[in-house]
């Protein structure tokens, strides 16, 4: 199988400038949305009872690349591969993490005040962990990646199409609150069609490859995603945290920004769209809110118990 990933690192996906532009646009969009949802009284909340938000943010972006660096030496895939799934590692939590948190009983507030650190931490973190992690790969495998690793590239985008729209999103929630009451919801639905339209166009441009090759990253994704979702419950227990701050940093640990990833990847100044980070970042978008969904369900019909 190992041998068969090679081959995805030898392809590239395409994107034309215009869809390139609309990609980065619809990102940005989806970004003022979640912002949308986000108060000051958020932060405020995470400095009286910060334990569930640390322990959070230590989850997505700590223990889970660091998880992953480890399941990578175990399954050795292909370089690119490789680059994928520490890519997505390292990014922030899905936009859809709040709505499957609230599905799940789990505590929206703190899934919010989540998002929005994460979502900031990210401007630093994703490129420093990406940096870090596949430095690391570099020196302990043999394989080659593919890649220049183009740090200032990485930050000047991620500040872009996350601190510029965030920054946008809390400013026009708060001077114009009615406004965001109205179209808060129709914005979240329209948010959630446009990353699935996304997702479905960076497939459909290379609609050949997707139907040759997309088997093969199937069952990694499979893997890695559980080992995020579980990642997110473990940290919660061994920290003694609520039952509902349990299913609140399992979901977000469980559910990454695989369409920030994928912008990344389709960037021609950073991976070009090179075969195996696509694959990987796609195929996470779909299978991530199909398994949170399902733990969402689940979650549903069980009581929340008092205590963890």
């Amino acid at each position: 199988m190992r041998e068969s990933l090679e081959v995805l690192d030898t392809i590239r996906l395409n994107f034309n400038p215009e869809g390139l532009m609309l990609l980065n646009i619809s990102l940005a969009f989806i970004m003022f949305g979640v912002a949308l949802g986000l108060r000051v009284e958020n932060f405020k909340r995470v400095v009286k009872n910060p334990k569930s938000t640390v322990v959070g943010v230590m989850a997505q972006f700590v223990i889970m690349p660091a998880l992953t660096f480890l399941l990578i030496l175990l399954i050795r895939p292909s370089a690119s591969v490789a680059m994928g799934m520490i890519l997505v590692a390292a990014c922030p939590g899905g936009n859809v993490s709040n709505f499957i948190t609230s599905l799940a009983k789990g505590n929206v507030e703190l899934s919010v005040s989540l998002t929005g650190i994460a979502d900031l931490s990210a401007i630093v973190m994703t490129p420093f962990n990406f940096a870090l992690w596949a430095s690391l790969y570099n020196l302990t495998s043999n394989k080659v990646i593919p890649i220049q690793i183009d740090l200032f590239e990485m930050f000047k985008t991620m500040l872009l199409l996350l601190a510029l729209p965030v920054t946008a999103g809390m400013l026009f929630a708060y001077y114009f609150p009615k406004i965001t009451k109205k179209i808060f919801n129709p914005i979240k639905i329209i948010s959630i069609l446009i990353f699935f339209g996304y997702i479905a166009a960076a497939l459909g441009l290379n609609f050949d490859h997707f139907l040759n090759y997309i088997y093969l990253v199937v069952w990694i994704v499979l893997i890695h995603n559980t080992l995020a979702f579980a990642t997110g419950y473990s940290m919660a227990r061994i920290f003694k945290l609520p039952h509902k701050d349990v299913r609140t940093l399992t979901i977000e640990t469980g559910i990454q920004n695989s369409g920030l990833g994928l912008v990344l990847i389709f960037n021609p100044n950073l991976f070009d769209g090179l075969g195996g980070m696509a694959f990987i970042a796609a195929w996470w978008g779909v299978w991530h809110i199909i398994a949170g969904l399902t733990l969402g369900f689940f979650w549903k019909g069980k009581q929340v118990r008092s205590l963890a």
